[in-house]
């Protein structure tokens, strides 16, 4: 199947679920379920009061769900149904660092109208846990139902850039970003600014001006600030000899 017919298949099933549900929005939270006034409250000491109110390991699990920009858009379109009642679907594609990332998502950046008539949104997904090596990009998508565009333009952002669709009858598409460090390890590094190693092929070296955006290398000599955990920046990191020891998307 290809991808646009994978995605218009997608699309359908999106708008069907929205119709049903009774209604279309750009952005929809769910209510916090309210607390009965009349819930009682366990008695102190009461053991089985205390275990019924402990949460659940699938509980754990969902907080600890990452939903974050994906690594970047390559392209975006509006698909339109062709019956009654009118409806359009913003669809986006794009790439991540490493497999496992799911639930592509189109999150608006702004409610209602926007000044300059561009409707502002973000491709994210859901973050797989723990680090990753670099290896191929993987593809994700989305999809966006509204009733109507009464807009002039559509942009997409990711983590590293952005695409504009000022067509809304046509398609938009972004060059997909080079993978130079996947994998990497082995391969001689070469910072900004200084000389290839000689007698080492092009094909063994990786140069840092190539790498993608906010790549952290750690040289022997370097310390280290931040250990908070970013699926979308590549870690670096250089031995005595001048070869990458290891690297991972964080």
């Amino acid at each position: 199947m290809s991808p646009s017919n994978h995605m218009f298949r997608v699309a359908l099933v999106a708008m069907g679920a929205l119709a049903a549900a009774g209604g279309i929005g750009l952005a929809q939270n769910a209510p916090a379920k309210p607390t009965p006034e009349n819930a009682a409250a366990p008695a102190a000491g009461d053991a089985s009061g205390a275990q019924d109110t402990a949460p659940s390991p699938s509980t754990s699990s969902e907080d600890t769900t990452t939903s974050l920009p994906v690594f970047a858009v390559t392209s975006v379109e509006i698909l339109r149904s062709t019956h009654n009642p009118s409806l359009a679907v913003i669809a986006a594609r794009g790439l991540t660092t490493s497999e496992g990332w799911d639930e592509g998502t189109l999150v608006p950046l702004t409610t209602g109208n926007p000044a300059d008539g561009v409707l502002d949104l973000v491709l994210v997904a859901t973050a797989p846990q723990g680090a990753a090596a670099p290896g191929n990009y993987a593809p994700i998508e989305a999809v966006l139902p509204v009733p109507e565009l009464p807009f002039k333009a559509v942009r997409v952002r990711s983590a590293s850039n952005t695409v504009t669709l000022k067509d809304l009858h046509g398609y938009a598409e972004a060059k997909a970003p080079e993978n130079p460090c996947g994998p990497c390890v082995g391969k001689h590094f070469v910072a900004k600014g200084a000389s290839a190693p000689a007698g080492v092929a092009a094909g063994e070296m990786v140069r840092e001006e190539d790498l993608p955006p906010d790549t952290r290398v750690l040289m022997p000599t370097d310390g280290i600030k931040d250990m908070h955990t970013n699926p979308n920046r590549l870690t670096v990191i250089v031995s005595e000899d001048g070869r990458i020891v290891d690297a991972i998307w964080e």
